[in-house]
């Protein structure tokens, strides 16, 4: 059973008078706003205390008068589940069949299948494990979630809820609170194995949840009767078994944290709302020596960073004492010293990105989080390559290191866990309070060495963010209904609050219809809302080089219109709490009916209609029309995938057929494909050169951007690419190797030019319109960015690079010696198009559907694979 998000107490709604959101979008027709079951209220500033506030000042617990009964704990599957049941939760899990392939064997670690009996052993030893199900991955397996507490009744568990709802939704009554400081069990997350290749951390985890089930010595009952502590066991088992980094969908589930597009990432989403770790760290492979993080700088600018350091950088040592103090040397065993990045290196650890689980988790309340690098390597060539003796002679050090960095976290948060508690407090004080950020010094963070002026990031949060219904005449128009929906269920999911508006009102100089989302940024978790909203910073001059990804602005790229209000007063807006989005989904009731295509809902919504053999035409513009006589099959396609189909007079041009797409893409290009509801046949190289029938596969678009080569075909292949290509069958090329095919296949007449391979982030685009650009959003994605100059005749621009500096956030620098710099993409071709030799071409610059990331650029590809599919 995976993780359920809990409902909030009805009177938490009167908590956040200082933190209401609203984000709604009515179906068309729609007139006013439902001002739903609870009714209105108006959103106050400057309000008197809270109830809860009041009772906090009571010598009675405030925790336990003022937030009523206990929201779900979440995480609670088996017999007798459900949210009155205190600790242990034991359950008899079953055991997947035995699996002599599993990668872990050769390594002498445990493979997956023989996880469930040994927690199933464990928990029969005592009453201080309990083992849940947080959700399945993407190939089928349950994720196990180990909880590790001393015995708690019914009552103290919704007591312990009571608390930690008290700490994230009323942060002002819970620092007054004497039940939190006194009984308040600290939370502390230890995630393993998100790297399926990285095996170690979960037979650490194994070993200590054993011991601390087994052990009875006073200092292991005082640490259970003051922390519980939770073990994701394995959060990749696709990769652990198939001994690869990604899981079976093929994605690095630690760079998914912004979308959240895999199961296995929600599932830890989900264990960071419902459980609120104080404490986290992640388990990895593979530095020498041991990596320890807070990490060099950019640093994340929407943390409060200056706790994080803090924390951080004293449970970095306390590891990193424990790791070197297992005594490994160099000389000996081929370990190295630990290695702190922010007190060690220069740059080329940051912590800028939320992508990975210890950069998202301080959102959610964790004032310490740390990926762990363990030395040995064991993975790709030496697993293939290093005999077993010595592979299993790695390992065992790794789970010795990854056991020593656990041990030391729990030492540290059972010395600490007073303060640890007063600092997330603190964090979800200065968010629901609108408090400024305090900037890291010496001064602020006394015993952290060698902070300066490089470690330097803030933000101003801007007041609220409204993401208009846009309807209504003289009101702030909405882009997309279907986006903007989508964008307010994920800031749900990730524990955004959100707030919808029953009346019209005006914020910061601008009118907005009554049903138009409003996410006020005085609240609890104005970080995580700040990520997803906000435009980024471009950070190109901070420093030469970045781990990973630089710019994501979900505001930006997902294709909803949303405002950035920076000042003006939220008195009087008259708003109710939501907890999901408006459904968008409408057909208008007469005459024949168009579809827009600017949201990928609406593309899968026409490949589901073309499927079902519905007959679609192409409009000018890039949308389709249905004919009148189909609105019945358009009514279920607006149910089914929540779009609106609204009248149009327009009967349409040619009509679109179903689209097979042979794609030779990235698996993140192949999920968001699929995502469209296209009909995908993966292609590549080595499929072409085993003799790939193009006419029995049907396909009708060829999609290259990865792992396909032109001139590593063998002549059968050549050929039969060069007939599929000749006879009508289209071309989408997206980087490199798509622009690299067109050229070898003689297409469009246009020269491909890479800017820094290293550059990426959020681009101002201008659109041309038209089939692929039509009422295209004003930003994308770049990663290791293109563009097209020496146009031939007959190359249509679609889209160029902003004038100027098109960056809008991320990291772009000209290449060493000059050149590949945004000021040489600007005004230049993004996105071309054209007819050459019989087949229809779409070249990409951009990185249109990135880690199944920008999703409001996504329709730009489905447009682009229809519109050279000429049937």
């Amino acid at each position: 059973m995976a993780i359920s998000r809990p409902s909030r107490p009805v009177l938490l709604t009167t908590l956040a008078s200082a933190g209401a959101l609203v984000l709604t979008t009515l179906a068309p027709g729609s007139a006013t706003a439902d001002p739903g079951p609870h009714g209105r209220d108006i959103h106050r500033e400057g309000a008197p205390l809270s109830s809860t506030e009041r009772a906090a000042r009571s010598p009675e617990s405030a925790a336990d008068r003022a937030l009523g009964p206990a929201a779900s704990p979440g995480l609670d599957t088996g017999p007798g589940a459900g949210k009155n049941r205190g600790y242990p939760r034991e359950q008899k899990l079953t055991a997947p069949p035995a699996n002599p392939d599993d990668k872990s064997i050769k390594l002498g670690l445990a493979p997956y299948h023989s996880l469930a009996p040994k927690l199933n052993d464990i928990q029969g030893i005592g009453d201080r494990v309990s083992v849940e199900i947080a959700g399945r991955s993407a190939g089928g397996h349950q994720l196990y979630m180990v909880t590790v507490t001393a015995p708690e009744s019914a009552k103290e568990t919704a007591r312990q809820e009571r608390m930690r709802e008290l700490i994230e939704n009323a942060p002002g009554a819970a620092a007054k609170d004497p039940a939190v400081k006194s009984s308040y069990k600290t939370p502390v997350f230890i995630n393993n194995n998100i790297h399926g290749n990285e095996w170690e951390g979960t037979d650490a985890a194994l070993r200590l949840i054993e011991k601390l089930a087994k052990a009875k010595d006073d200092k292991t009952k005082d640490l259970l009767a003051h922390n519980r502590l939770y073990f994701n066991v394995t959060a990749n088992p696709d990769g652990r078994i198939a001994g690869t980094r990604e899981n079976a969908n093929g994605f690095d589930l630690n760079r998914d944290f912004i979308t959240a597009s895999q199961p296995e990432v929600r599932a830890m989403r989900q264990i960071a709302i419902d459980k609120q770790p104080a404490v986290m760290i992640d388990l990895h492979g593979y530095v020498n020596g041991t990596l320890i993080e807070p990490t060099t700088p950019p640093h994340g600018e929407n943390y409060e960073y200056d706790l994080f350091l803090k924390n951080s950088y004293a449970n970095a040592l306390g590891m990193e004492a424990a790791v070197n103090g297992l005594g490994y040397t160099p000389e000996k065993d081929g370990v190295e010293p630990a290695i702190i990045p922010f007190r060690d290196q220069e740059e080329g650890w940051d912590d800028w990105p939320p992508i990975f689980t210890p950069q998202y988790m301080p959102f959610h309340g964790a004032v310490a989080a740390h990926t762990i690098e363990f030395p040995m390597t064991v993975n790709n060539e030496e697993y293939d390559e290093l005999p077993v003796p010595e592979l299993r002679r790695r390992s065992a050090i790794n789970v010795d290191i990854a056991g020593a960095a656990m041990s030391a976290t729990l030492k540290y948060t059972q010395e600490n866990r007073t303060s640890v508690i007063a600092d997330q407090i603190e964090t979800f004080r200065r968010g629901a309070t609108g408090a400024k950020q305090v900037p890291v010094s010496p001064e602020t963070v006394p015993g952290v060495p060698g902070i300066g002026p490089e470690d330097v990031y803030t933000t101003d949060f801007p007041r609220a963010y409204v993401i208009p219904r846009g309807k209504g005449k003289g009101e702030r128009g909405q882009r997309s209904a279907a986006a903007a929906s989508r964008l307010v269920e994920h800031l749900l999911a990730n524990d955004v609050h959100v707030r919808r508006a029953t009346r019209d009102f005006r914020l910061g100089g601008t009118s907005y219809g009554a049903g138009s989302y409003v996410i006020d940024m005085r609240q609890p978790k104005r970080g995580i809302a700040n990520v997803m909203l906000a435009d980024g910073r471009d950070i190109s001059d901070k420093v030469s080089t970045m781990y990973d990804i630089s710019g994501w602005s979900l505001g930006r790229l997902w294709g909803a219109t949303v405002d950035s209000v920076k000042g003006g007063s939220l008195t009087g807006v008259r708003t109710r709490v939501v907890d999901e989005a408006s459904r968008v989904g409408y057909v208008a009731p007469r005459g024949n009916l168009r579809l827009r295509l600017d949201d990928a809902r609406e593309v899968a919504a026409l490949n589901w209609l073309t499927d079902k053999g519905v007959s679609v035409r192409r409009a000018d513009d890039g949308s389709v029309i249905v004919p009148s006589a189909s609105r019945g099959a358009a009514a279920a396609a607006a149910k089914k995938y929540d779009v609106a189909f609204d009248a149009t007079r327009v009967k349409g041009g040619a009509v679109v057929h179903r689209t097979r797409v042979a794609a030779a893409v990235t698996p993140g290009e192949l999920f968001a494909l699929r995502e469209m509801n296209f009909d995908v046949v993966p292609v590549s190289t080595e499929v072409l050169n085993a003799g790939f029938d193009w006419k029995k596969s049907g396909a009708d678009a060829l999609f290259v951007s990865a792992g396909l080569a032109y001139g590593e075909l063998n002549a059968g292949a050549k050929a039969g690419l060069d007939a599929f290509l000749a006879g009508g069958g289209g071309l989408v090329g997206r980087g490199a190797e798509g622009a690299a095919l067109n050229s070898a296949a003689k297409l469009l007449s246009v020269k491909a030019v890479s800017g820094n391979g290293d550059a990426n982030g959020v681009v101002r685009v201008v659109n041309a319109g038209g089939p692929v650009t039509g009422g295209a959003i004003e930003h994308s994605f770049v990663y290791a960015p293109m563009w097209f100059t020496g146009l031939g005749s007959g190359v249509r621009v679609d889209q160029s690079y902003g004038a100027g500096n098109p960056l809008l956030s991320g990291h772009w620098r000209a290449v060493e010696g000059g050149g590949g710099g945004p000021s040489d993409a600007a005004g230049k071709a993004s996105v071309v198009s054209g007819a050459a030799a019989g087949s229809h071409v779409v070249l990409f610059g951009t990185e249109p559907l990135f880690r199944d990331h920008p999703k409001g650029v996504f329709p730009q590809v489905g447009r682009a694979l229809l519109s050279v599919d000429r049937g």
